[in-house]
């Protein structure tokens, strides 16, 4: 296999040196095995995620013991910094069919776009499938440039995808459509709600404070 991705049993420790050392603390689990606390190097997890995403197999070997194959069911990150603070790896069995969210990669020019001046819709971004570990695709992409007008659409029937993987999402859930342009009175319209909105908010604000506050906070 090749995707694999080394890591450690995780002592008792402070997690924050943990990673102040360039490690990130994760926990492999899974049905009817016993949860495995397990740290891993930041910059080798930044690469697998960058190169294998979320819902592709990996081998994980873990120091000492046998490897095992996992997905990476959840990652963490620092809300500021946007650093790895945590990951979970879900342990599957190769003769098990599971369910993933598998995202949508949406590719090719649509003439009703690159012609018309369309814009592109996107139904949604991402559609459970249900497969072996190993068929789960990295993910799935969808042509637009059958997009030929501001009446076409491409739906989940349309997606081309191995006989291996099945779509859990309804056949008939548009996944991709083109809308016309936005004219100028549309967008001076538009304008003109924004600015009705906001006087209507600063109107209901102003009427919100009671007479006289203002003079009670200056006293």
């Amino acid at each position: 296999m090749s995707n694999t991705i080394k890591v450690k049993i995780r002592e008792k420790g402070g997690l924050t040196q943990l990673r102040q050392d360039g490690f990130i603390p994760g926990v492999v689990y899974g049905r009817g095995v016993e949860n495995t606390n397990v740290v891993v190097e930041a910059p080798i997890l930044e690469k697998v995620l960058q190169k294998a995403g979320e819902s592709t197999l990996l081998e994980l070997t873990i120091e000492g013991g046998k490897s095992k194959h996992v997905l990476i069911q959840d990652v963490q990150r620092d809300p500021v910094k946007d650093n790895l603070t945590h990951v979970d790896f879900l342990e599957v069995s190769l003769d098990r069919k599971i369910r993933a969210e598998i995202p949508l990669h949406f590719i090719g020019d649509s003439p009703a776009i690159k012609e018309l001046g369309g814009i592109l819709i996107k139904g949604i971004q991402q559609v459970e499938v249900e497969a072996l570990p190993q068929n789960l695709p990295h993910n799935i992409e969808i042509d637009i440039s059958s997009i030929k007008t501001f009446e076409d659409h491409i739906t989940v029937a349309d997606v081309k995808i191995s006989n291996n993987v099945k779509i859990l999402v309804s056949e008939e859930t548009i996944l991709a459509s083109v809308v016309p342009p936005r004219s100028e009175e549309e967008l001076e319209s538009l304008k003109g709600d924004v600015v009705e909105d906001v006087t209507k908010v600063e109107g209901v604000v102003k009427a919100e404070v009671p007479e006289g506050k203002d003079a009670e906070k200056e006293e």
